[in-house]
């Protein structure tokens, strides 16, 4: 048996490492395999082509990806940060977690690409948790809004990982079972589906109350309340004193 195409699997890991485009680091890995293994060059392609043509399904990105640019650049986003402003107890711990609970009943039905990242979480769920952000603590500064999205996106892995083993014909139950089987454990389906109840619920608990901590510690660093931050509601920073301000200026160093 030769090892040699298992150097693929260090190009993978070399090319992670160094934050190369992943798409070209999983492809030239995939054709040094298949080269190493003993293949042509002609028969590597022919095998990447065989792959597509049996997941024709991978075709319809390039429909959706237009779809979602148009809709973002006639308003999307705006028309769903719009709709949060006027829901006035709104926050981005109850928005997300309202999401995360949706996220993982679909996935637990099968449905796991009625949402993800490019069809929901950048177009409309990211928006409108910046949305309910700047309506509870003003205008928020740029690496509580990166917190806010990383915790958009983060919120939608956790819904569909823990919510999609759920759901009986999924690759992953199946890629379970098969692994089991091997070591003498003939499990079906099923059962497997049902072990996977207990570890979603606990998921749930688990991030959403890290999203309603999140709630709390973007309280605790809003303008006006204690221990806060010491940035204004426009968002331009520290507070200095001015001309035609009243009340002593701050200690040199401090800010209000």
């Amino acid at each position: 048996m030769s090892y040699w195409p298992l150097l693929g699997i260090l190009l993978v890991v070399l090319g992670f490492a160094l934050r190369m485009n992943a798409m070209l680091v999983v492809t030239v890995s995939a054709i040094v395999t298949g080269l190493l293994g003993g293949m042509d060059l002609h028969k590597v392609i022919s095998t990447f082509g065989k792959a597509f043509n049996d997941n024709r399904i991978i075709a319809i990105v390039w429909i959706v990806l237009p779809v979602i640019g148009a809709l973002e650049r006639y308003g999307l986003q705006q028309q769903a940060a719009a709709v949060i402003r006027r829901m006035k107890a709104a926050t981005v711990g109850r928005l997300l977690l309202l999401y995360l609970g949706l996220r993982q009943i679909t996935a637990a039905l099968g449905l796991t690409s009625i949402a993800g990242h490019p069809q929901t979480v950048r177009p409309l769920v990211a928006p409108m948790a910046l949305a309910a952000a700047e309506q509870q603590h003003g205008e928020v500064d740029e690496p509580t809004a990166e917190k806010v999205k990383a915790t958009s996106a983060a919120t939608d892995n956790i819904g569909l990982f823990f919510g999609e083993d759920i759901f009986i014909a999924i690759g992953s139950i199946v890629l379970i079972q098969q692994t089991l089987i091997t070591y003498g454990y003939n499990l079906s389906p099923l059962h497997l589906a049902l072990w996977a109840v207990p570890s979603a619920i606990a998921a749930f608990i688990i991030h959403g109350t890290r999203l309603l901590l999140l709630d709390r510690k973007l309280a605790n660093s809003s303008p006006g309340r204690g221990g806060g931050s010491a940035e204004g509601a426009d968002g331009g920073g520290p507070l200095h004193h001015s001309p035609g301000t009243s009340g002593p200026p701050p200690r040199s160093g401090e800010e209000l």
